[in-house]
């Protein structure tokens, strides 16, 4: 049965429903939510504020499995954006709290639970998502509107050949989640933009379809054929003002009749570092 999972970060909540809409369900967690995964038996995989966790969902109150903290000497700073990679890796990067030092990293959590660093001197982490080959990775240093693309060794996991990638500057809003199709495209969400932009593999912009909120935060295919766009929003960084002008701001959205099939999400997968 299709379900469809989303966070509500601030509010440490996660919310699952079916695809029209019709059955919804939260579970409250102890601490924020960045980022969540599917895992291969069923449970979640997450980076919550606190570090990476296993959540099972199949109770009406959550369990948690703490797996470990990889800043644990940094109090300014929590896990944020994160995505399984095609080898069943699960990708998250921090970001700083005040989003105004560079303290923030990227690290791969690899699939015997151990995790390592591969990337620092980040402020806010987002865009992850994975070329459908996984030889690609695609990442955005959101605050600081820098996107980069690097080769990705499917074996290892090392990443390399750090390049630019979507010029964020020429665009209004900057990258916050993201995803790919099965053509490559990466499709970001424009926070501040109003707007999810489908980038082409060399960083060129092919289209933009705008929305009625100006701060969508991630999107993701999903549906029986993988051609409904699922974009979430956020309300934190709005006024009372602006929240008047934008009475959709926060919702789910349901963007059909694009043309365009996504790629199921990859499932965290244990087992050891290498297979």
């Amino acid at each position: 049965m299709q379900r469809l999972f989303w966070i509500d970060s601030l509010e440490q909540r996660i919310w699952r429903d079916k695809a029209g809409g019709s059955q919804a369900q939260s579970w409250k967690l102890p601490t924020i939510v960045g980022s969540i995964g599917l895992c291969e038996d069923q449970r979640l995989i997450a980076g919550l504020a606190d570090g990476f966790a296993f959540v099972d969902l199949s109770l009406p109150d959550a369990k948690i499995e703490w797996i470990g903290d990889p800043e644990p000497d940094l109090a300014d700073t929590r896990l944020n954006d994160g995505k399984v990679d095609r080898q069943g890796r699960f990708w998250c990067g921090s970001m700083n709290r005040n989003f105004a030092t560079a303290n923030a990293s990227l690290y791969r959590l690899d699939r015997d639970l151990t995790w390592d660093c591969v990337e620092d001197g980040i402020t806010v982490s987002n865009g992850i998502a994975f070329s459908p080959d996984g030889r690609r990775m695609f990442f955005s240093n959101s605050r600081l509107d820098q996107s980069f693309q690097y080769d990705l060794d499917i074996q290892t996991g090392e990443i390399s050949n750090r390049r630019d990638f979507v010029d964020t500057g020429a665009y209004d809003g900057r990258i916050d989640g993201a995803t790919v199709d099965k053509d490559g495209n990466y499709w970001g969400a424009l926070f501040q933009g109003g707007a999810v932009g489908c980038f082409s593999p060399d960083g060129q912009m092919l289209r933009k379809i705008q929305l009625p909120v100006s701060c969508p935060t991630m999107c993701s295919f999903g549906g029986p054929e993988m051609e409904t766009l699922y974009v979430t929003s956020a309300t934190f960084s709005m006024s009372d003002e602006e929240m008047a002008q934008e009475p959709e701001a926060g919702a789910l959205f349901a963007v059909n009749g694009l043309g365009v099939t996504g790629i199921p999400e990859s499932r965290f997968r244990v087992g050891t570092k290498a297979e």
